[in-house]
């Protein structure tokens, strides 16, 4: 019997794929404590792939050693070489000397609000035809947007554990306890808005033991926030003289984000007592939320210190900052299930044509406002990423 002819065999060729690298400079402003990735999270992009580059001492304000990451595979290299990746992660506003920096066609994973800050960067990213996604307009399946929802839950929850903090203060406070104790009325926390941010505040509170009033004008979302968080929280239309009389007694007040922006007016501020505690949480971090007030940006490690030092009431931002590494956990967390939705191509530009949640949150696209915030900061045509995708 004769031997088979073997089958002609197709010969192996490395066509190996460049693996994408993911830059993590430092952040230089000092209102931005969130580092977006931990060292768990950074083994996991590892396994799948990807080259992780980071600045020398960039989690420091996390309190995350370099050598955390070094083990973890990342490797700890000098500013420029994060920038030169092929996508960088930077929650804060790129200067334009570091923007300059970026590889051309890049792509660049920041928050809406730090991006459009700066005009002459933003118009540098245009130049560089860098691709710019705010990472907190980024829109899953379902139409959620989890960056955005939750950085809103933990700004909620901080608010709370801060101002419990505050008030058990004998020096900065008044020395009470937020939920009081058998036979002492607890404090009264007002809550302006009914969402994501809101619910969480509420519900912290509630564990705290304090009561809740919960106002908002839009009926619908307030019934949503009634229904899940039961009759522990009272929840009432914006009616101004109904907010006064709750405003007039409250020991702590939360503003969170509401269909349209609202604002305390001095008149109410000077009638609330003293001592009284306020938040906003809109994500303006400009304190609009109590205009008349003096705002405290709690990313600031000094904020609580300083705030003691001003005569005039004083308003929190940023509360979610202030426990930079619990939202780092968290944001690593959603950028893990986010970037596993990508494809691995070679080229950043086919990320954007497969997740349409990501083309929504798409600023600049390879010299293109794709924004309509960013347009008009420019001064430039807005285009529809939709259509220039469907052409390209």
């Amino acid at each position: 019997m004769s031997n088979p002819t073997p089958l002609e065999q197709p010969c192996e060729t490395a066509v190996g794929r460049r693996q994408l690298t993911i830059g993590l400079p430092k952040c230089d402003d000092p209102a931005e404590r969130r580092f977006p990735l931990t060292p768990e999270g950074a083994a996991q992009l590892i396994e799948r792939g990807y080259v992780v580059r980071m600045e020398e001492d960039a989690a420091s304000t996390i309190h995350y050693p370099d050598a955390s990451y070094q083990r973890a595979g990342v490797e700890v290299v000098r500013r420029q070489e994060t920038l030169g990746c092929d996508m960088v992660i930077y929650p804060a506003s790129l200067s334009e000397s570091d923007v300059r920096l970026m590889r051309r066609g890049a792509m660049l994973l920041t928050l809406v609000e730090p991006a459009c800050r700066n005009r002459r960067s933003l118009a540098e990213l245009l130049r560089r035809h860098i691709i710019t996604v705010a990472l907190d307009l980024v829109e899953d399946d379902r139409g959620n947007t989890p960056f955005a929802d939750i950085l809103a839950e933990i700004d909620g929850r901080a608010s709370m554990a801060i101002a419990s903090s505050l008030l058990a203060d004998a020096v900065r406070g008044k020395g009470i306890l937020l939920g009081g104790v058998a036979g002492i009325v607890p404090c009264e926390t007002i809550i302006i808005g009914s969402g994501i941010a809101a619910c969480a505040a509420a519900r912290s509170a509630i564990g705290l033991g304090s009561t809740v009033r919960m106002f908002d004008n839009d009926v619908y979302s307030l019934r949503r926030a009634s229904q899940e968080l039961g009759p522990w929280v009272i929840t009432s239309s914006l009616h101004p003289r109904t907010l006064g009389n709750a405003l007039h007694s409250a020991d702590v007040v939360v503003v969170t984000p509401t269909a349209e922006p609202f604002a305390v007016s001095a008149d109410a501020v000077a009638a609330m007592k003293k001592g009284v505690l306020t938040f906003d949480i809109t994500g303006r971090s400009d304190g609009s939320a109590f205009p008349s007030m003096t705002p405290v940006d709690l990313a600031m490690a000094s904020a609580i210190e300083s705030s003691a030092r001003i005569a005039n009431r004083v308003c929190f931002t940023h509360a979610g900052s202030a426990v930079a590494r619990t939202a780092a956990m968290a944001l690593s967390n959603t950028l893990l299930t986010f970037l596993g939705s990508l494809d691995t191509a070679e080229n950043p530009a086919g990320h954007l044509k497969l997740p349409k949640g990501m083309q929504k949150a798409a600023l600049t696209f390879f010299g293109k406002a794709v924004n309509r915030r960013v347009a008009e900061t420019l001064g430039v045509r807005i285009v529809d990423i939709a259509i220039y995708l469907s052409l390209s």
